[in-house]
């Protein structure tokens, strides 16, 4: 049932609003500044094969996307009206982790770190629970599933009377998204993907229930959210045609990634260049994960 109100929490002037402005704006250049000293590292331990630039692009474009959904003026409409929020929600869950995922960081920190600690991370991704966590239903059931239970329990008008679960939401939906984005299309090895037709049906299954979700709150069946009816149907049709947007992308991302996989399998075959035991590039095939 849709109420009347719209609970914003923040967004105002004074100390509150400036470190809701600071703050992640810190946070998302400490992140682009990270990968770039990667990036850079990368460059000056194999200057012969460098970094892929449209890497870099890719993850810096999606640290300008998650910048862009938690300041001004995206930020305060996403605290005043429904709509904002749902645009809100798009830019981070979906838009954002699909370019950060593309630029490919575990790929660069394993090329980066010690050959201990790459082992180290390499075993970490081998690991049983992360193989459960990682596997695509899980990725699907902790990104799109939860929508359900976001919109369809009165969780969402609590996430927006109390600041410590709003931003509690806000690290869901990136957290989730860059795992579904980064099992289903990911350039980064991941332990328990399958082959690109079942990842298919699976994100097929995402277009469904984000339709199945959206439609229903476009009707307000079901729907648990204090805001007025126009704003929860233009929420609706937000998510319903920007999810589309965002699926579509992510379905070439996949099928871009088809091929190249069948190359590095030819060129798995091939006799390689003996190298160092301690070196970044051995680190990184050591995590090629099937």
């Amino acid at each position: 049932m849709t109420g009347h109100t719209h609970h914003p929490h923040g967004g105002g002037a004074g100390a509150g609003g400036v470190a809701e402005v600071l703050l992640p704006a810190a946070a998302v250049a400490l992140i682009a500044g990270g990968y770039l000293l990667l990036a850079r590292r990368a460059r000056a331990r194999r200057p012969a094969l460098g970094w892929g630039r449209w890497r870099t692009v890719s993850f810096l474009t999606g640290c300008a996307v998650l910048a862009v959904a938690l300041l001004p003026p995206v930020a305060p409409f996403a605290h005043e009206d429904f709509r904002g929020h749902m645009v809100q929600h798009l830019l981070i869950g979906m838009y954002a982790p699909l370019a950060l995922v593309l630029g490919a960081p575990v790929t660069l920190l394993l090329c980066t770190l010690p050959a201990e600690r790459a082992r180290r991370l390499t075993s970490l991704l081998h690991s049983r629970p992360l193989r459960a966590v990682a596997h695509p239903v899980t990725a699907l059931v902790l990104s799109t599933g939860t929508l359900a239970v976001l919109y369809f329990t009165p969780l969402f008008n609590a996430t927006m009377d109390r600041p410590f679960l709003h931003w509690l939401m806000h690290a869901h939906f990136l957290l989730s998204g860059c795992l579904f984005a980064w099992v289903i299309a990911g350039p980064d090895p991941a332990p328990s993907r399958p082959g690109v037709p079942a990842r298919l049906v699976v994100l097929g299954v995402a277009v469904a229930a984000h339709a199945t979700i959206s439609q229903l709150m476009y009707g307000g069946f079901l729907i648990d959210v204090r805001a007025p009816i126009p704003q929860v149907r233009g929420g609706a049709e937000i998510m319903y045609y920007g999810g589309d947007v965002a699926e579509l992308l992510l379905a070439v991302a996949l099928i871009a990634t088809w091929r190249p996989a069948r190359h590095r399998q030819r060129t798995a075959a091939r006799p390689a260049p003996a190298r160092s035991a301690t070196s970044p590039a051995d680190a990184r095939s050591a995590v090629e994960i099937s």
